[in-house]
């Protein structure tokens, strides 16, 4: 049985070298159950932890899976399928995500945070979808009114800079990308670049969940500044892990229980009805 949750949190690259929650010595955070492997229409899922959060709100249950979902021989489209069927039969109606990302606007810097607030989509993985019954508006992709919580948090509690607003552009990877590729993106308007945006803005908006991430800069882009080094990149994913993950569970814990955006009314039905029945 899949357990009911409120939120989901996916762990991405900066917590990837950590154990949740044992690692973070959070009093308000215990884990109920571990490695919930569940059988989707798209291959088995990623092992989830059903996490309770204690705060001001009272015990919130929380379904957290590591890395995106990505596994060797099983294709990140359908590792993200996976992963918010579980959360749509969950109930999950938030969404955090964090991962790591490449700096292509040259005023950001490693260990910086980036909460975005628009997305370019330059990966191959936009007919990801879990049932085609929807129309989705792509318009305030990322929950305004989550990006402000995070934001307050990580302003309070993180230990550099914070932006507020920035592009991701959404590559397919895993290779890092070309020099003029960056240049391609920069010229585009973007200011950070990474892999795990899509198609997981695309199925949060399906299932109706408002969805928002923070992105820690862990080097910069390819022709940015400078090149990147692989010790400073290995020092960050092995040492901001804990600090990133308790901001994250900070966050969970105060979000307030009254959603005040219109994220669910930018899923709409579908008007290819006659091809949507034909598919049933």
């Amino acid at each position: 049985m899949i357990p009911c949750c409120d939120f989901g949190f996916i762990g991405g690259s900066s917590t990837l070298n950590i154990s949740i929650p044992d690692d973070l010595n959070l009093e308000y955070v215990r884990c109920l159950d571990q490695d919930l492997v569940y059988e989707t229409p798209f291959g088995p899922s990623p092992a989830f932890s059903l996490l309770e959060v204690n705060g001001p709100f009272g015990a919130r249950r929380v379904l957290n899976c590591r890395m995106h979902g990505w596994r060797d021989r099983v294709s990140r489209a359908d590792a993200s399928r996976q992963i918010f069927w579980v959360f749509r039969q969950a109930g999950a109606g938030r969404i955090i995500s964090e991962g790591g990302v490449g700096a292509v606007n040259h005023l950001l810097k490693p260990r910086d945070l980036v909460i975005p607030n628009d997305y370019i989509d330059v990966s191959l993985r936009k007919d990801v979808s879990l049932d085609n019954r929807y129309l989705l508006v792509m318009r305030e992709a990322l929950c305004p009114n989550m990006r402000r919580i995070i934001y307050e948090k990580a302003r309070q509690e993180w230990d550099g800079y914070v932006f507020s607003r920035g592009i991701y552009v959404n590559t397919d990877g895993r290779h890092f990308e070309s020099p003029a590729e960056v240049q391609s993106y920069k010229q585009a308007g973007a200011d950070a670049v990474g892999q795990s945006i899509c198609p997981e803005v695309y199925l949060a908006r399906e299932i109706g969940a408002c969805y928002a991430g923070l992105y820690m800069v862990v080097n910069y882009a390819e022709g940015i500044v400078e090149a990147w080094q692989h010790a400073e990149l290995e020092d960050i994913f092995i040492n901001q892990g804990v600090a990133l993950g308790r901001l994250v569970f900070s966050i969970l814990r105060d979000m307030p229980e009254v959603k005040a955006c219109n994220c669910a009314e930018l899923r709409k039905d579908t008007l290819l009805s006659s091809v949507y029945n034909e598919e049933v």
